[in-house]
């Protein structure tokens, strides 16, 4: 698929990548006997003896409990300090897809010791990931393609590759697919606390992982303690609204990006007016489509750079920096390349079978043709993108309605202003759904991912004040961004997980 191929290409990777429904018998609600023991040892040689991994056996579907069992696999790093600790401190890094059994090792590297001195912090691969029990539907790497653009003479063979990816995964899973679901995915959280004997959980959820955080505070409110959403998910526009987003968002993040660029025009070179700009980018759009520009091993059409464009106009500097790469190489000339990012079977086929599963999607192509051709005149930069067909145009019908986020759970929403993968309503959604919640947000902050990645000195005050008292701001704050943030901050990484679907989110 071309977004896996050329963005990471362009050193950035855009593959990027929600009234509660009826009940479903849930995981042991008390830490007492009918809890699960977990079994605790070292997760590996070559990784610190105190990090230590489990695996705990769910149901495949919550309502009949008695039936078929899945793992779960379950990490942990026990509080720095066990005068101070105050329990257990989840977390999830995003996809949907994105492995978590190493979150512990990461996060502490990154979390204040104030945090760690408080909390054992809990990573878990999520039902059907790595090495929880994984969804891989054998799918090519040709058909592992996110979005694709909408044109008149190809649409059919989208619709193709759209039921075919569906036709795989049902064939090779059947019924059992169906469960692979984020309500799910919260039950087994709910499961791993019970069998920690833990009364609540606390949690920090990036991206995709701020929707499941939502999910759990929706169907396990009293059992939600301290709960950090970072770049946040409209939770109720799950799952095609949400995506749709990423074509919405662009364009004012293009327009700030055209103006910062013209008034750098003796460094870039771009253009001296916004209008300049905006013409030379459309120029170089429809160079690539009359002559395809090659970039390392890739032919990039006029939609490919569109692609790979889209979430570097929300950095400034990069967009910049990037397109005249690409100016240079539609001239003709070499220009250096990192490898690309190979998207695997598993986080494709699960992501998949998240998105199709959570929600209900429109089952008619035509729909998605007819939005496809109103959202790329409404939204040129990507509209043609979000709007077209998926596999889950061919999925079966979920087993629960979406999950209606309307509760009073205390919450911290920390969002950057310019945020490629959720755009900042997004997050704004969230705390409209989310009542008892608070939202931070980081002026001009320009990234996806926000707590301790060096992004502002003051949201990440506000979000370890959070984590440690439990106190919430008693009003939402705005945050400026560090007015110098590390290089990692501005340009994102091929290898950082934060830059992939909506919805993926942690390295």
């Amino acid at each position: 698929m071309q977004s896996r191929r050329i963005a990471p290409v362009l050193a950035v990777s855009v593959l990027a990548t929600l009234a509660p429904a009826v009940a479903v018998a849930a995981p042991a609600t008390s830490s007492g006997s009918g809890a699960q023991q977990l079994t605790w040892q070292r997760c590996s040689a070559d990784e610190p003896a105190a990090f230590e991994c489990a695996t705990i056996k769910v149901p495949l579907d919550y309502g009949a409990p008695g039936g078929k069992k899945i793992d779960v696999a379950v990490s942990r790093l026990k509080a720095a300090d066990p005068t101070k600790r105050r329990g257990v401190l989840f977390f999830n890094p995003g996809g949907p897809g994105g492995a978590g059994l190493g979150e512990p090792l990461m996060w502490n590297e990154l979390l204040p010791q104030s945090v760690k001195d408080r909390y054992d912090l809990i990573g878990f691969d999520p039902r059907g990931v790595a090495k929880s029990t994984p969804i891989e539907c054998g799918t090519t790497p040709q058909e592992r393609q996110v979005l694709r653009p909408y044109k008149k003479g190809t649409f059919a063979s989208s619709v193709a590759w759209a039921r075919t990816f569906a036709d795989k995964c049902r064939a090779k899973y059947g019924a059992d697919l169906k469960h692979f679901t984020s309500r799910n995915t919260a039950r087994d959280m709910d499961a791993i606390r019970a069998a920690l004997g833990e009364k609540k959980i606390n949690y920090v959820g990036v991206s995709y992982g701020t929707y499941l955080g939502a999910v759990y505070t929706q169907m396990f409110p009293h059992r939600s303690d301290r709960i950090v959403l970072d770049s946040a998910v409209d939770p109720n526009s799950a799952w095609r609204g949400v995506v749709r987003a990423w074509a919405t968002g662009a364009e004012p993040a293009y327009d700030r990006w055209t103006r910062w660029t013209a008034e750098r025009h003796a460094e870039y070179g771009l253009g001296a007016t916004p209008e300049a700009v905006d013409k030379g980018f459309w120029d170089l759009v429809a160079q690539a489509d009359r002559q395809p520009i090659k970039v390392g091993e890739d032919l990039l059409d006029g939609a490919a750079v569109r692609e790979a464009m889209r979430p570097v106009f929300f950095y400034r500097a990069e967009g910049a920096k990037i397109l005249v790469q690409l100016k240079k190489a539609a001239a003709g000339e070499p220009i250096e390349v990192p490898p690309p990012y190979v998207v695997q079977d598993n986080e494709m086929s699960l992501f998949n079978t998240i998105v199709c599963g959570d929600a209900t999607w429109p089952r008619d192509p035509a729909t998605y043709r007819r939005d496809a051709v109103r959202d790329a005149a409404r939204f040129p930069i990507y509209g043609d993108f979000t709007a077209n067909i998926t596999p889950c145009a061919f999925w079966d019908a979920p087993v629960e309605p979406a999950t209606k986020v309307n509760n009073r759970v205390g919450a911290l929403i920390v969002q950057a202003e310019w945020d490629s993968q959720t755009p900042l309503a997004q997050a704004q959604a969230m705390h409209r759904g989310m009542k008892g919640s608070r939202l931070v947000t980081v002026d001009e902050g320009e990234t996806h991912g926000v707590y301790r990645m060096g992004v502002s000195d003051c949201a990440d005050a506000v979000t370890t004040a959070y984590l440690t008292t439990g106190k919430l701001p008693t009003k939402n704050v705005t945050c400026a961004a560090d007015p110098t943030p590390p290089q990692s901050a501005q340009q994102p990484e091929v290898t950082d997980q934060r830059n992939r679907l909506p919805l993926q989110a942690r390295s």
